[in-house]
């Protein structure tokens, strides 16, 4: 099916109708049909004496002329006296795709007020103009777990029943200016993947994830549990940007004996969330901590990433030659007896 431009203002001043929008009609010597109305799952407003009006993606002006139109072409008002006023009181939360190079890709629902919120505008019939700050585009990927290090933020795909809008949203990390298009129920969002990593990605913004979460595992000596070895919820969940050498850290991995522990490693577990392929990458703690001098040597974290560390192998040895001497202490005893 062939797409054509979606037609959306630049910028968008207004935002469009959706399914569940609450809308104030009210019309001067229209009695009979001013009042509340919801748009219904079709998109269509229910109006007295006409037939269904298509209404999701217009903004409230454009119902305005709709609703006018119709009114006039059925000849229950005249030219003259017709004024029509459509106001928004209640946003509605929309159900919309995303797709593509995004850590938790799929049907995601932006704008959801809470109970508290949606009674109250449900109760209101006086207040209009409510703004629905979180029925945007940014805000659909953002709850899809944000953007990948690859992916294309240059030309996001917007489509729209048969028609289709490429967006530049580069500007949420360079400060210009950017359309942050709003959305209506049934949108799909597509993220193209970028023809290489992109480092400058890998931060907390509006549309990638403000922290991780990471699974971290330091049974070493001297610390034998991870409760011992301070391993919480607050050192194993980290700002978005951070490096393995700062896990390590966080799981107290570096640091004591420098003649037992120094030479300690860690392993740092990664699982492709496409392919379900798990990949390792072992490396020296002091090492990685002392002479990384890129994001290969020493990677950024990306969310539920494993590290593991490992004892020195001085400690190895020692806990080898402990534990022989265990099994030999059994015979060693009688000999000690006699003696």
């Amino acid at each position: 099916m062939a797409l054509t431009t979606l037609a959306l203002g630049t910028p968008c001043l207004a935002l469009p109708l959706s399914r569940g929008d609450r809308l104030n009609i009210f019309i001067i010597e229209g009695e009979g049909f001013s009042g509340s109305y919801v748009v219904n799952l079709d998109g269509t407003l229910n109006i007295p004496y006409l037939q269904p009006l298509l209404v999701e993606g217009l903004e409230p002006s454009q119902v305005e002329q709709v609703i006018s139109q119709a009114l006039l072409e059925a000849r229950i008002f005249k030219p003259n006296v017709l004024q029509v006023s459509v106001k928004v009181v209640y946003w509605a939360p929309v159900q919309v795709s995303v797709a593509g190079e995004l850590f938790q890709p799929g049907t995601v629902l932006v704008n959801a007020a809470s109970d508290a919120q949606a009674s109250l505008a449900q109760q209101s019939t006086q207040i209009s103009g409510n703004y629905p700050g979180d029925r945007y585009l940014t805000s659909a990927i953002r709850s899809a777990g944000g953007v990948m290090p690859n992916a294309n933020i240059k030309e996001i795909r917007l489509i729209r029943g048969n028609q289709e809008k490429i967006i530049d949203i580069s500007g949420v990390f360079t400060g210009e200016f950017f359309d942050d298009v709003p959305l209506i129920a049934g949108d799909q969002i597509v993220v193209p993947k970028a023809e290489k990593f992109q480092p400058e990605l890998i931060r907390p913004s509006r549309i990638t994830p403000p922290g991780i979460k990471v699974y971290m595992s330091n049974l070493t000596v001297p610390a034998t549990s991870n409760a011992t070895a301070s391993i919480n919820q607050d050192s194993s969940s980290f700002p978005y940007g951070s490096h393995l050498s700062q896990a390590v850290i966080a799981a107290n991995c570096a640091g004591g004996t420098r003649s037992t522990n120094a030479h300690r490693r860690t392993t740092l577990v990664r699982t492709d969330r496409i392919t379900g392929e798990t990949k390792y990458l072992d490396r020296p703690v002091e090492e990685l901590l002392r002479k990384s001098e890129n994001d290969i040597q020493n990677p950024f974290l990306m969310p539920y990433d494993g590290v593991i560390c490992y004892d020195s192998r001085f400690t190895n040895v020692k806990d080898l030659l402990n534990t022989i001497g265990g099994w030999l202490s059994p015979f060693l005893l009688p000999f000690s007896i006699f003696k």
